[in-house]
This record gives C-alpha cells, sequence and structure tokens, in this order.
C-alpha cells in the first residue's frame, strides 16, 4: 500500500526544505499532500509562491502515514500558532503516526506538547524551544515517532530519512546514488 504524507504550508515557509521534502519523497512513490492552512497560494520565506494541493482544514488526518513540517520563519512560528495544524500534531501522537519537523519547526512540536528528549533544530533556534535533549551534533535525530533536522543543508539527508522509514533503506539508498549523493 502506497504511504500518505502530509506537508503543511504556512506563509513564510522554508522552500528548500518542503519542495526537498515533497521531491524527495514523490521520487520514492510516497503520495504527498502539500497543505496550506489559509490560501492554496501560499507565500514562502524568500518570496516564492507555492501552489498548494489542498487546504490542511479539508485533510483527513487520519489517511496518512506522517506529517513533516518544514521551518522558516515565521512560517514555523504559524504552524505553531495554528489550531488545526497543533490538533492534526496530537493526534498523530496519540496514534503514535511519524511526524517529522526541520529547522524552526521543532518549535510547532513543542508546542503542541509531541516534541520527545532527543531533537535537533536550526542551531540558533534551540533556545526558543529549549529542553535538555537537544543534539547540536547529529543533522537528523530520530526519537519514538518524532524525527527532526538542522535546516536547509540537511534537508536532502532530512527527506532521504523520512523515505528510509516509509519505504525501506533499499530505496532510500537507491535514491542517494540516483541523487548523486555521497555522504
Amino acid at each position: 500500500m502506497r504511504k500518505k504524507v502530509i506537508v503543511p504550508l504556512a506563509e513564510g515557509f522554508e522552500e528548500i526544505e518542503a519542495l526537498t521534502i515533497v521531491d524527495i519523497l514523490r521520487r520514492a512513490n510516497v503520495e504527498v499532500v502539500m497543505a496550506a492552512l489559509e490560501s492554496l497560494h501560499v507565500k514562502g520565506a524568500h518570496g516564492i509562491v507555492v501552489v498548494a494541493d489542498a487546504l490542511l482544514k479539508e485533510v483527513d488526518g487520519d489517511a496518512y502515514d506522517m506529517i513533516a513540517l518544514p521551518g522558516g520563519l515565521p512560517g514555523a512560528t504559524n504552524l505553531a500558532a495554528d489550531e488545526t495544524t497543533q490538533n492534526l500534531l496530537k493526534r498523530f501522537d496519540a496514534k503514535h503516526k511519524a511526524i517529522a519537523a526541520i529547522c524552526a519547526a521543532p518549535y510547532a512540536l513543542k508546542s503542541a506538547g509531541v516534541l520527545k528528549n532527543s531533537y535537533t533544530c536550526y542551531p540558533g533556534f534551540q533556545p526558543k524551544i529549549g529542553g535538555e535533549g537537544y543534539n547540536a551534533i547529529d543533522k537528523v535525530v530520530k526519537d519514538g515517532n518524532i524525527t527532526t533536522s538542522q535546516g536547509p543543508s540537511t534537508a536532502m539527508l532530512f527527506a532521504l530519512s523520512l523515505v528510509e522509514q516509509l519505504c525501506s533503506a533499499d530505496v532510500a539508498f537507491a535514491l542517494k546514488k540516483d541523487l548523486l549523493l555521497n555522504m
């Protein structure tokens, strides 16, 4: 059965992170829905407008295997302030479904009360998230059903780790090879 992922898009999202997640997952034959908070046309942190597939409030979260949040500012703080996003994160966590966040987006996980003990994020954003479990070394950190990553330069590794979780290590390895990623 084909895996399904929701990627919420809030005004001010980090374009590299959002589009890398969507691109890599779709290359792995994962069904990805870019779900906007307010309007199908969403402007990223650097002025790039993306047309979402749906509005988040119209997406049935129960039909999805994972939710993956891109960072960026004010995108991450908009996700943290959005009631639909927060409720969806809580529902996913209660069902032990996969939740992923990169850059400043672990802040939205913290706001929802779903961030676990060990995480990473954009280095300068850690004080806003807090907690003892901040990992400044690893580019991608998995703790239970939560996967976090540092920022734009780690977006591809982050997305490939999601492929490995959803599909397999073999699919992730094949994508790394096709993408000429030698890490």
